[in-house]
C-alpha cells in the first residue's frame, strides 16, 4: 500500500478529466469528480443511510429530524478530524437502541442521552489511546470470539421489544417482513442494499390503507424550523447499559478503516485514532442536543463500491444534505408517523440481522468452537444476554448487555489464564478435521 501524503479536509485534486474513471482505478479521498458528479453521488449517499438513520430514532422514540441534523453534523466534524483521509457517513448506530430503551424506561430521554455522553466520552478516550500506541492491544483485549459475541447478543437482546412492537399489527408487520425478504432477493446494486428502507414503505402504505396512521402531528408541523433539542441528565444507573456499546463501535470503525484501506490501496491505519475520537465527539454532540449515537456506516460503503467513488468531497455534499433536510419539521413528523406495526416488523429483521452480524465475525476469523473456552465465551454471553439477566447494586442496575459483555471478557482472559497456568490449555486448531465444505464454502 501507498501512504498517502498529509493532506486537508477541504481540498481535492480532480481526477483525471473528472467525468471518468479508467479501468482499474478509483477516485481516492483526496479526489473528487466534477461537482455536478460529486453532487449527485453525494445524493447517492444520503439515500444509502436513510433507512438506518431514520430507522433508530423511531424505534427508541428520538426525535427524527433532531437524529439527522446530529448525523449531517457529526459527519463533517468526522471529516475534519481525520483530515478528509477517510470516506465515512456518520449514521444512527443500531447498537444504541438496546440500553437507549432500556434508559428511557428508567429515566427519560434526558437519561438515555445522559448515556450517549458517557459513551462517546469512553469512545473518544479509546481513540486517543489507540493514535498513541496503535490497534494491537484492542485485538488481545477483544479477541473474535469475544467480538462476535457482543455484537451477536446486543441484537438477540432486542428480540422481546420486536415482538411486542409486531403484537400491536400483525398483518401490517408481516407485510413489513415479506416486503423486506423479497426485495434483498429481487434486487441487485443499491435497491436491494435499501431492503429495509422500501419495506418499510410498503407496510407504511399497508398501514394507511388499515387505517393505522395518524396524520395530526403533520399538520401540525411547520415547514421550516429547528428540531426538537432536548437536555441530557447523568444516571450512574446507565453506566453498565451503553459502555458496553463502544466495543462494537470500535470494532465498527477499525472495521470501516480496513475496508476502505483495502479498496483505496491507500495505509489509513495511522488516522485510526482519529476516527474513534471523532466518532465519539460525534455522539457525545449528538447526546447533547437530542440525537441518536453515531457510527461509520457500511451502507455507504456499497456505494462506494458500486461507483468506484471514494472521495470525501461527496461525503461533505451527504453531510451538508442531511443539516438542510432537518430544517423542515414537516419532513420529521412525517417520518414520525410510521406505526408500531411496521416497526415490528422492521425489528424481527433488523435485530435478528444485528445479532447474526456477530456470528459473522466468528465465521471470517473461523473461532474454532471446538475449543471449549471459545464454545463457553459464546454460550453463555449469549444466555444472560438474550434472557436480559439483572443486577442491581445500589443506584447501579446492570442489564443483560452489560453483563453479557462483562461474562464474555471475564469467562475469556480467566479460563485462558487459569489454562495457561495449569497447562491445560486446548489446541486451537484452524479447522476441524475431516469437515467437508459447504456449497458456501
Amino acid at each position: 500500500m501507498s501512504t498517502p501524503v498529509k493532506s486537508s479536509p477541504f481540498r481535492w485534486t480532480l481526477h483525471g478529466d473528472g467525468k471518468n474513471i479508467s479501468a482499474g482505478t478509483v477516485v481516492g479521498p483526496q479526489e473528487r469528480l466534477t461537482w455536478p458528479r460529486t453532487i449527485g453521488i453525494g445524493a447517492q449517499h444520503v439515500v444509502a443511510m436513510f433507512g438506518a438513520t431514520f430507522l433508530v430514532p423511531l424505534l427508541t422514540g428520538f426525535p427524527p429530524s433532531t437524529t439527522l441534523l446530529f448525523s449531517g453534523v457529526g459527519t463533517l466534524l468526522f471529516l475534519i478530524i481525520t483530515a478528509g483521509r477517510v470516506p465515512s457517513y456518520l449514521g444512527s448506530s443500531f447498537a444504541f437502541i438496546a440500553p437507549i430503551s432500556a434508559a428511557m424506561n428508567q429515566h427519560g430521554m434526558g437519561g438515555a442521552l445522559g448515556g450517549l455522553i458517557m459513551a462517546g466520552a469512553v469512545l473518544f478516550l479509546i481513540g486517543l489511546i489507540v493514535h498513541k500506541a496503535g490497534t494491537h492491544w484492542i485485538h488481545v483485549v477483544m479477541p473474535p470470539v469475544v467480538t462476535g459475541a457482543i455484537v451477536a447478543l446486543i441484537g438477540l437482546n432486542l428480540a422481546p421489544t420486536a415482538k411486542n412492537n409486531f403484537e400491536q399489527a400483525p398483518v401490517t408487520a408481516l407485510v413489513t417482513v415479506v416486503a423486506i425478504l423479497l426485495v434483498t432477493v429481487l434486487f441487485r446494486g443499491l435497491l436491494g442494499r435499501l431492503s429495509i428502507l422500501i419495506g418499510v414503505l410498503v407496510g407504511y402504505v399497508v398501514a394507511v390503507l388499515r387505517g393505522e396512521v395518524d396524520f395530526s402531528a403533520i399538520n401540525d408541523a411547520a415547514w421550516i424550523g429547528l428540531p426538537a433539542f432536548h437536555t441530557p441528565e447523568f444516571h450512574i444507573s446507565v453506566i453498565g447499559l451503553f459502555v458496553p456499546v463502544v466495543l462494537v463501535l470500535v470494532a465498527e470503525n477499525i472495521g470501516h478503516v480496513k475496508s476502505v484501506s483495502a479498496m483505496t490501496g491507500q495505509d489509513l491505519d495511522p488516522v485510526t485514532g482519529r476516527a474513534l475520537m471523532a466518532d465519539g465527539l460525534a455522539t457525545v454532540l449528538a447526546g447533547s442536543g437530542g440525537g441518536s449515537g453515531t457510527t461509520t456506516y457500511a451502507e455507504n460503503i456499497g456505494v462506494m463500491a458500486a461507483s468506484k467513488v471514494y472521495s470525501t468531497a461527496a461525503y461533505w455534499v451527504a453531510g451538508i444534505v442531511a443539516i438542510l433536510l432537518s430544517l423542515f419539521p414537516k419532513f420529521g413528523a412525517a417520518i414520525a408517523t410510521v406505526p408500531l406495526g411496521v416497526l415490528g416488523g422492521a425489528g424481527v429483521v433488523l435485530y435478528g440481522m444485528i445479532g447474526i452480524l456477530g456470528v459473522r465475525i466468528w465465521v471470517q476469523n473461523r473461532v474454532n468452537f471446538a475449543n471449549p473456552i471459545n464454545l463457553s465465551v459464546a454460550g453463555v454471553s449469549l444466555v444472560v444476554g438474550i434472557a436480559n439477566f439483572t443486577w442491581i447494586v445500589g443506584e447501579l442496575q446492570f442489564e443483560g448487555i452489560a453483563l453479557g459483555t462483562a461474562a464474555a471478557l471475564i469467562i475469556f482472559h480467566g479460563m485462558s489464564a487459569v489454562a495457561r497456568w495449569r497447562g491445560t490449555e486446548p489446541v486451537d486448531s484452524a479447522e476441524d478435521e475431516g469437515v467437508k465444505p459447504s456449497k458456501l464454502g
